[in-house]
């Protein structure tokens, strides 16, 4: 009876017949032990040695058919007894989990940057302005974690064309530098002293360089541009710029280079529906086509509600200067004015104009600065993104020139071949492997610019959606602050007016 209770051999446990319950009955004995362990004791580790003393349990000798595993193993697959809910609490998130620690580990990282402090230096046309450029990072590719350098503004432009130069050819998208204003700096050179125009042309141009440097850091590569970690950390005068000078050799170069891609836009129009795109689906045809008819429409509506943002903020300006003008007025009436009820309702209500001019003032402001200025700076990103899409186009010209030639060479090898000309055959093959190595050349360029300008669209798709939430909401909490306090200056007066007798 002794032997008949002894577990057969192990090559002959077989899931068939008496073997098949013996072995459900040793599990069902390894999971009761489980259980009287505990589930922690399990997840700490304290279930490592327990084992059955049965030799037939030695896992290198199991079979195909059957798995053994460690307890901690056994808890974290579904074992043939336990529960539907046991089951799901037992799946292990390790995937997701490792996902949201690289997550994290990227919203975590900042690149910070400031302008302050402009300071006009030297004077005459020779003047220029100087601006404090503070940066605060954790990135672990800049030496120091705070510093400040000074840059003028002509810099800025030198950054823009060094990073255009580089990145636009490879179809990644360059946010554009503030707008050269030649009279608002001839302002700037020629005044004496600080005006109140010339302060706010600093400071308008002030924020927007700001804006225009953390749009540049936000972006995955151009923020590891050695050229833009050399703006932000070289403590010392960068060589000047003389290329952003309008009226410079290379300015007016550029302008003819301007007035040269824009010919080439109105006279070459890209087919996507070409045979040579449509057999080659990496290229996502569709997806250009709808783009940029989507980009050209984007344009016109945002160049629409940017006008009409900018009469706002002049009707704004109009209104706060309209509600001075009636303060100063009541006030003198109400000097005049011999009844003293009236005398001193006509003086409160002279301050609440007051007040209320400084509201509209500050509303204009908000106007400019959270609408205006956004709508403008999309206005020239639009551009950007045109720009793109153009360097595809002039990619792919280069493709097909070269291809047309190739099937020039390929035609004069054949004709010297019948021609039995064979001196000139090696040169002609040799032209042939020449362009050849160039015509897939362009169409590798051609691929991976489609490529980099997929992503870069939908990077500025999502960025464009994010800014324009952010100054919305703003924008909608300034103007119901600027209400209440509205309401709150005219609940104010309405016992002075009431206490005329």
């Amino acid at each position: 009876m002794a032997d008949s209770r002894e577990p057969p051999p192990y090559e002959d446990c077989i899931p068939d017949g008496e073997s098949e319950d013996i072995f459900k009955s040793a599990v069902e004995t390894q999971n009761k032990e489980m259980e009287r362990n505990g589930i922690d004791d399990l997840m700490s580790g304290g279930g490592e040695e327990v084992s059955l003393e049965d030799d037939s349990f030695v896992p290198q000798q199991t079979p195909s058919k059957l798995e053994f595993c460690t307890p901690e193993e056994e808890f974290t697959k579904p074992s043939p007894v336990s529960s539907p809910a046991e089951m799901k609490i037992s799946e292990p998130p390790q995937p997701q989990t490792k996902k949201s620690a690289e997550e994290q580990e990227e919203n975590d990282q900042f690149l910070e940057i400031g302008i302050s402090d402009p300071q006009k230096i030297g004077d005459g046309m020779g003047a220029y302005v100087v601006y404090k450029v503070s940066t605060k990072t954790n990135l672990p590719y800049y030496k120091k974690k705070n510093f400040s350098v000074s840059r003028r503004f002509s810099d800025f432009l030198g950054l823009h064309d060094k990073l255009v130069e580089k990145h636009l050819h490879l179809g990644r998208i360059v946010p554009p530098a503030p707008e050269k204003d030649v009279i608002g700096m001839t302002k700037i050179k020629m005044s004496k002293d600080d005006t109140v125009s010339s302060a706010e042309f600093v400071e308008k141009r002030r924020i927007a360089l700001e804006r225009y440097l953390n749009r540049t850091a936000e972006h995955p590569v151009l923020r590891m541009d050695p050229d833009f970690r050399e703006f932000l950390e070289m403590d010392v005068d960068l060589p000047k710029a003389k290329s952003t000078s309008a009226l410079s050799g290379a300015g007016v170069l550029r302008l003819f280079n301007r007035v040269g891609d824009s010919v080439n836009k109105m006279t070459f129009k890209m087919d996507e529906s070409d045979p040579v795109l449509i057999t080659n689906p990496q290229y996502a045809i569709q997806w250009f086509e709808e783009k940029q008819h989507q980009i050209e429409n984007l344009d016109q509506q945002l160049r629409k509600l940017h006008a009409s943002v900018e009469s706002l903020v002049l009707h704004r300006k109009e209104l706060a200067a309209n509600t001075g003008a009636f303060a100063k007025s009541a006030a003198m009436l109400g000097n005049i004015e011999e009844h003293t009820a009236l005398s001193r309702a006509l003086s409160q209500l002279s301050e609440v104009e007051e007040r209320i001019e400084s509201l509209h003032s500050q509303q204009a402001g908000q106007d400019f600065f959270l609408l205006a200025e956004l709508l403008k700076d999309y206005i020239s990103l639009i551009g950007a993104v045109k720009d793109v899409f153009h360097q595809r186009v002039k990619v792919y010209q280069t493709w097909q020139h070269a291809q047309q030639i190739l099937t020039k060479k390929r035609e004069q090898k054949a004709k010297l071949e019948l021609a039995g000309k064979s001196d000139k055959v090696p040169q002609a093959k040799e032209e042939v492997i020449e362009w050849e190595a160039k015509a897939e050349r362009g169409q590798e360029e051609f691929e991976n610019i489609s490529k980099m300008i997929r992503k870069e669209v939908e990077r500025f798709e999502k960025s464009r959606v994010h800014d324009f939430k952010v100054s919305i909401v703003k924008y909608m909490e300034s103007l119901l602050e600027t209400q209440q306090q509205l309401i709150k200056h005219w609940e104010n007066f309405v016992p002075e007016a009431k206490a005329i007798a």
